[in-house]
């Protein structure tokens, strides 16, 4: 990979969408916000070292129910001007109102952000399936319907799940789900967090018979350690092959956090191989903010 200077903001205005098609394969990174801005300075030194990658794109994150909506906003200005990476901004509807989410949209528009990921979010644990502030805006396909007659000019992502989403009924509906979100405006998809690639062969093969046509990115997560994997997918519905979870276990008995996060990226590293290998546009790898394990998991992963 190619390893840059920071270029100006308006020369990197475009779909991500755009970039993809005119790609070779491609890294692309997600970063989360932390809550605590004291934990800023280090979080851009995290950025600066994994900018050096090159990746096709960052996509920036926030708390649940938009706790953090306000720091993604001023996140992705700062790694659009100040790190010259193109960025995506998570957005989600779910309790939000058509007034909020139209103003941070304009706001990402001026701060000449191009680049949405349309997604639904997680409902209040103590609110009816249904909940939402405003009645019309239920779902991401309804969120990617609305950034496209708002923004037509803004690139929209959406969410895949090749384990099934865990609240849909069965895969087939969940994937005609995932069809309605990019015929009402979205123009790609990355996938949840998955462990065995078969899972996103079986996906993109099943999505392709339906008439999805558009590209799915594979959401690959470098585990750092036993007990933040174990959270993530307990919420997220992934799950941790029985050999691999031995593994990891087995590392942790051994040699802590250290020789997890070891075989961790070894084994995301290997994840990564093999998609590529099979011809996979590109792979989205979820950072956890960890810059050293990124870049050991990407080191001479694509050609320079």
């Amino acid at each position: 990979m190619a390893f840059g200077s920071p270029i100006e903001a308006s020369e990197i205005e475009v779909k991500i969408v755009e970039k993809m098609n005119q790609a070779q394969q491609f890294v692309s990174l997600e970063f989360f916000p932390p809550k605590d801005k004291n934990e800023w300075p280090a979080f851009f030194k995290t950025v600066d070292r994994l900018s050096q990658i090159n990746p096709l794109f960052a996509s920036v994150t926030y708390g649940a129910g938009g706790s953090t909506k306000g720091d993604t906003l001023e996140i992705v200005k700062r790694l659009q001007s100040g790190n010259g990476l193109d960025t995506m901004a998570h957005l989600t509807c779910v309790g939000a109102y058509r007034g909020d989410l139209q103003r941070f949209l304009d706001d990402l528009a001026l701060a000449g952000v191009k680049n949405v990921l349309a997604l639904r979010g997680d409902l209040p644990s103590d609110e009816p399936p249904e909940f939402s502030a405003c009645r019309t805006l239920l779902y991401a396909s309804d969120l990617a319907a609305f950034i496209r007659e708002s923004h037509p000019e803004m690139g929209v992502g959406v969410a895949g799940y090749p384990e099934t989403h865990p609240e849909a009924t069965d895969p087939e509906c969940d994937l005609g789900y995932l069809k309605l979100k990019l015929d009402q405006g979205g123009d790609f998809v990355i996938t949840q967090l998955f462990f065995d690639n078969r899972l996103y062969f079986d996906f993109v093969a099943k999505a392709r018979a339906a008439g999805i046509d558009k590209p799915i990115i594979p959401g690959i997560i470098p585990v750092v350690s036993l007990k933040v994997i174990q959270r993530i997918i307990s919420m997220c519905g992934a799950t941790l092959p029985p050999a691999y979870l031995a593994q990891l276990e087995e590392a942790d008995r051994s040699g802590g956090a250290a020789a997890v996060q070891k075989v961790g990226i070894a084994y995301a590293r290997r994840q990564a191989q093999e998609l590529l290998g099979a011809g996979v546009p590109g792979v989205h790898i979820y950072t956890l903010n960890r810059d050293q394990a990124v870049l050991e998991l990407v080191d001479g992963l694509l050609p320079s």
